[in-house]
Parts: C-alpha cells; structure tokens; sequence
C-alpha cells in the first residue's frame, strides 16, 4: 500500500511539472479590448481619459489586465521590484495604427517585446510625463522620430533610467509634436502637460 501511494504521489509531481512546462511553453493570452472601466494601476485613473499609448499586462495570477496610462508606466512595472513577475504578456497601443494621439484606439495592440519604441521625443504620455511611444512598424517609429525628436530602441534595450526617472515636467504649451504622424495620423494634436 505504501509503495502504492508512494507511486501515485510521484506520478501527481511529475504531472505537475509537464503541466507548469506546459504553461510556459503555451502561447500568450491575447490582448483584452480597452473598455471605459479600465483603471490605470498607477494613476488610479480611467486609461481612456488619457491621450498617447496605454499598456496591459496580463498576469497568470489574475484574470483582468493589469492596465497602465503609459506605455512607459507598463515599462516600469517590469523594472520595479515590487511589482509582480507571472507575466504572461504585455501590450502596447500601436500609435502606428492610432486614429490619433488623443484616441489612441482600444483594440491595436503589439506585442511589447515586438515593438520600436521613440523614446525622448517631444511627446508626452497619458500623465504629462516622458513617453516611450511603441510602434509594430520600425520604419513608422523612424518617421514619428524624425518629425518629432528623440530616437528608436527595442523593448531590450529600452534605457531603465529613462522609465524610472522622475521627468514629469509639462513642457512649453506649444511645444507639441507636429504634424504628419505616421500613416497619416494627426500627431499634431498630440498633447503635452496633460495632468489629471
């Protein structure tokens, strides 16, 4: 009998382990649509209130996305000790394929690991802070660098200090990024000093 529930205890084990290999191993879950009641995990505020990129990560240990304002704010809960590490995917708004600044859209999300981000640009993310503004298409982040600043990395060599710095200054009221946003998208009206 002892051998019995000694052979079945390690056959539970060994199941436990396929399955937690299996789950590693397993496609991440999608993106969830952006929907009004989505509260930003740092600001405690509705994402949709705020104009530029948003972020979602979706953890093992929680059903709803956690959801950020910034894709920058998405960036620092990866980097931040404090924050949980199940992660199963994160996402990104693709400004490539944003009606606007200010709408960013509810459903174009990219794979975070898989955009071009513009980091130090003249736009400002959905708290008024520095954005690190992502993009499915490298040659979109080019245009979007060119016409307003800054320069293009990937999610692995996006700079910690740059997340993690406190640069929330509001720049100057006219300083918005121009016109001519990729694909024809009206960065113009890209907002700056946008607090809550």
């Amino acid at each position: 009998m002892k051998s019995l529930f000694w052979a079945a205890l390690s056959g539970a084990v060994l199941l436990a382990g396929c399955q937690d290999r299996d789950a590693a191993n397993a496609p991440p879950p999608p993106p969830v649509e952006l929907t009004a009641s989505a509260v930003g995990h740092y600001c405690g505020m509705r994402v949709v209130e705020h104009s530029g990129p948003k972020g979602q990560i979706i953890l093992a240990s929680r059903k709803e996305p956690v959801w950020f304002s910034s894709a920058r704010d998405a960036f620092s809960f990866t980097m931040l000790p404090e924050e949980a590490k199940d992660i199963r995917a994160i996402y990104v708004s693709d400004m490539a394929k944003a009606p606007s600044w200010d709408k960013p859209g509810t459903a174009n999300w990219v794979d975070a690991k898989q955009a071009s981000y513009v980091i130090a640009s003249r736009a400002r993310g959905g708290m008024g802070a520095d954005e690190a503004v992502p993009f499915s298409d490298p040659e979109a982040a080019k245009r979007f660098a060119a016409e307003n600043g800054g320069r293009v990395v990937g999610f692995g060599e996006m700079p910690r200090d740059y997340i993690l710095s406190a640069s929330a200054e509001p720049p100057a009221a006219d300083d918005h990024p121009q016109a001519g946003h990729p694909a024809g998208h009206d960065a113009g009206a890209a907002k700056k000093g946008h607090h809550h």
